[in-house]
Formats: C-alpha cells, sequence, structure tokens
C-alpha cells in the first residue's frame, strides 16, 4: 500500500468518525427542538434576534460602557490628584478655603480635609460593580497613595477618602461624573424592543399559521369520513392554492362516488325488475317441488344484489354524528345471544364518539355475524383514548390461516374453508366492513384471539 492509499484511507475514516458525530448532534438536536410547525417557526424568529440583542449588549458593555466609565474615572481621579497638588503646594491656606472654592466651582467637588484622622476599615466589595474596579486602579495609578471608596452608601454620590501626610482628604462627588449611567436605558430599550417585535411576529405567526391548521382540520375530518362545514382557502397565497386543490380533490372524490353508486343504483334497479318478474312468474306456476330450487336461487340473486350495492354505496351519504359506543357494543352482544351465543361485552373510555352510526354498526355487526357463524362464545371489547377507537372482537371458532388473512378482505373472494363461506355468500361481508372503517380513517386487522379463534379489531381515530 502506498503512502497516498494510507493518505486516503485515513481521510475517509476522519470524514466517518466527523459524520458519525454530526449524526449524533443531528440527532440530539432534533429530539430538543420542537416538532410543531408555530414552535419552529417562532424559533426561527426569536433565536436570531436574541444573538443579535445578545452579541450587541456585549460589545456595548465591552466597548462603549467600560470605556466611558473607565474615562469618567480617570477624569475624576485627575482632578483629585489635581486638589492634592494645590494642597501640597499652597500650605499657606491654613482653612483650605481656596481649595474649597476651586474644587466646589470649577470641578464640582465637594472636598474637606480631615486633620489627625485615618482612613475608614474597609467594607465588603459588591458582587459587581465596575465604578469600584475602574476608581481602584486609576487611584492606584495617578495618586499612588493609601484610599478608600464608597460606590454604595449614597445613591447619587461617590465618596473618596485619599490618605494625605497626617490627614485625610475627603471628596464627594456626583456618581454621574465617574460612571456611565445611561448606560441601562440603553439596555431597557434594546430588551423592549426585543418584546415588542417578538410580540407582533407571535401575533403575525398566529394569523399565518391558522389556515395550516385549518385545512389540517379539513383533511383529518375528511379522511374520517366527516363533513367539513365552512371551509374555505385563506392566508398566504401558498396556503390558499393548497386549501383549493384540497377542495376540488374533496369534489372529485364525492363525484366519483356519487356516480358510482347512481349506476349501480340503476343496474340493481334493473336488476330487481328482473327478479320482481321471476318471482311472479315463480308465485303464477305455484309450489312445488321441481320449483324450489329456482325460487332458491332467485331470492339469492336477490342477496347478491343488495350486497353488491351496498359495496359499491359504501354508506356514503350517511353524515357522521355522535354514537355511543357502550350502547351500540350492547345491542351487538343481545342480538348475538338471541342466536343462541355466550357473548360478553367491556367497553373502557369516554363512549361517545362520532362516526357513522348506521355504516359503522354494520361494519361490526358483519364482524360479530362472522364470528357467530362459527363460534359458540364471542367477547366484543372497546376502548377510546384521545386518540383513538378500538374494538375487538374474539372467538373459539376455528380461525383463519395468518398466510390467508389479508386475503379475505378483497372482494368476492371465497376461500375454501374461510369463515365467511356460507349458502348464498357474496365474499363481502370483511370487505364492507373494512371499506367502512377505511372511509372513518381506520382499519381492520385479524390476528390470533386468546379464546382460541379468531380476533378482529377495528381501530379508528377519534
Amino acid at each position: 500500500m502506498t503512502t497516498i492509499d494510507v493518505g486516503l484511507a485515513r481521510m475517509r475514516s476522519a470524514a466517518g468518525r466527523v459524520a458519525a458525530v454530526w449524526h449524533r448532534i443531528g440527532r440530539l438536536f432534533k429530539g430538543v427542538l420542537p416538532t410543531r410547525l408555530y414552535a419552529r417557526t417562532l424559533l426561527i424568529i426569536i433565536a436570531p434576534m436574541v444573538i443579535l440583542q445578545s452579541v450587541v449588549a456585549f460589545v456595548f458593555m465591552e466597548r462603549h460602557w467600560n470605556t466611558v466609565t473607565r474615562r469618567l474615572s480617570a477624569a475624576v481621579t485627575q482632578d483629585i490628584a489635581a486638589l492634592i497638588d494645590i494642597y501640597q503646594s499652597y500650605p499657606q491656606d491654613p482653612d483650605y478655603t481656596t481649595l474649597r472654592r476651586i474644587a466646589q466651582q470649577r470641578l464640582g467637588l465637594v472636598v474637606d480635609v480631615l486633620p489627625g484622622t485615618a482612613l475608614p476599615p474597609v467594607g465588603p466589595k459588591p458582587f459587581f460593580s465596575l465604578l469600584d474596579q475602574a476608581l481602584s486602579r486609576e487611584i492606584s495609578l495617578q495618586i499612588g497613595r493609601p484610599f478608600w471608596i464608597d460606590t454604595v452608601g449614597r445613591s447619587s454620590l461617590v465618596e473618596i477618602r485619599i490618605q494625605l501626610d497626617k490627614n485625610v482628604l475627603r471628596v464627594f462627588a456626583r456618581r454621574n461624573a465617574a460612571y456611565a449611567s445611561n448606560s441601562e436605558i440603553f439596555l431597557l430599550w434594546m430588551v423592549g424592543t426585543s418584546l415588542v417585535l417578538i410580540t407582533i411576529a407571535i401575533l403575525f405567526l398566529r394569523n399565518q399559521i391558522r389556515p395550516i391548521l385549518k385545512l389540517t382540520e379539513a383533511v383529518e375530518s375528511f379522511g374520517k369520513g366527516r363533513d367539513v362545514p365552512n371551509f374555505g382557502p385563506r392566508g398566504a397565497q401558498e396556503v390558499r392554492r393548497a386549501a383549493l386543490a384540497f377542495i376540488e380533490m374533496k369534489r372529485r372524490v364525492e363525484r366519483a362516488i356519487e356516480q358510482r353508486t347512481t349506476m349501480l343504483a340503476g343496474v340493481s334497479h334493473d336488476l330487481r325488475t328482473v327478479l320482481t318478474r321471476f318471482k311472479l312468474e315463480l308465485a303464477l306456476l305455484g309450489d312445488g317441488p321441481d320449483f324450489d330450487p329456482l325460487k332458491k336461487d332467485v331470492d339469492e340473486m336477490a342477496r347478491m344484489v343488495e350486497a353488491y350495492l351496498a359495496f359499491a354505496r359504501g354508506d356514503s351519504g350517511e353524515q357522521a354524528e355522535p354514537t355511543d359506543m357502550a350502547a351500540f357494543l350492547d345491542e351487538l352482544k343481545a342480538d348475538a345471544e338471541r342466536g343462541g351465543h355466550r357473548t360478553s361485552v367491556a367497553f373502557h373510555g369516554h363512549p361517545v364518539v362520532t362516526v357513522r352510526p348506521y355504516a359503522f354498526r354494520r361494519c361490526l355487526a358483519n364482524l360479530v355475524s362472522n364470528a357467530a357463524r362459527y363460534a359458540g362464545e364471542i367477547a366484543i371489547t372497546g376502548h377510546r383514548d384521545h386518540r383513538w377507537l378500538t374494538v375487538t372482537v374474539d372467538d373459539d371458532g376455528p380461525g383463519i390461516p395468518a398466510h390467508q388473512r389479508e386475503e379475505v378482505f378483497k372482494p368476492f373472494l371465497r376461500l375454501d374453508d374461510a369463515r365467511n363461506q356460507d349458502e348464498g355468500g357474496t365474499g363481502l361481508g370483511l370487505a364492507i366492513a373494512r371499506d367502512i372503517v377505511r372511509s372513518h380513517g381506520g382499519d381492520i386487522t385479524l390476528g390470533d384471539s386468546p379464546l382460541g379463534g379468531l380476533r378482529a379489531t377495528v381501530r379508528i381515530p377519534v
């Protein structure tokens, strides 16, 4: 292996490690970041604003506030140093009247000379005081004498004491003469404007997100087979286009279902007319053993026509409404018990669910009748949480092999040993049930039952 190959291998290895670290970081941030569009959009707006304000505040504090405070403290210290020079150069002024006058009129300082005193003991310093730091540094550099300062005792004044030969020079200076006191106003303005901008952004985003939420609710309601009243395109242009596309899709789906139902209703009407003539002719022929098979064939054909029409229609014209599922299941139990089957019912959670009641009853009735046809014991269980309604129908029958459980949902398919095989059967019972459940936005699955037979699970969103 050449040196180039070794170098390329090392680079690929390093790139792989970097990609793995980047992937872990991405997964970490994905788990922390919000998932909703509203929160993500707010984060996109607020995060750069907060970063910008933080950088501006840091630069201002570091470059402006600190610099201005140091320069003001240096100017006050220079004035005090000049007063000390006057004190030492003109000792003929025993009452220090000239010194006080110059300090008061020219420098804006109040000066006293305390004879024969010492500096007070050093008190506790503030945890963070830029003025204390700047004044202490400048007095040490420019005067170089023992000193004592108090920046917190009086809110508007700063007291400074300098040890001279046997006396102490006490100076009162205005706080704003040594400290950039208007910096807090800048910070308040900065924070206040940021809060105003964030409030405006929140109100604006709420108005922009609301049409998207309305569109989402309309799509979910249509997917659950419910009506979507008073829905119209609103919001930004892109959201309006999506809403118009949904409305057009909804119209096409409803038109296709209506056309299919109308066509099959016409076919059913024609077939019913022929079947009625058959029944009338058979009635005129009278009763006899030769005509009984023909009558059974005519009755079976009538049932098949009704089943085909019901499957094609899918009960799409029915409106969804709140329904008490616990009472629903009790009615199914009563129907099964009238057929001589041991049946138990249990429901957990809030029982009122919005469904198309007649269609959903037919779906569950198909499942229960299939169970009753091949089993002696049936257990119906319902459970409703904040997202889903789940209904299971268990039995102790022979069941369906696992590899054929999906096949039995195909229309017109009749397995040799299938549970829906019976005289006059059309192979549409489970197909109609799944079609109804899927029109509610859910699905039906088949599995093994704790009773030893088959479990049919209906799951729809609430």
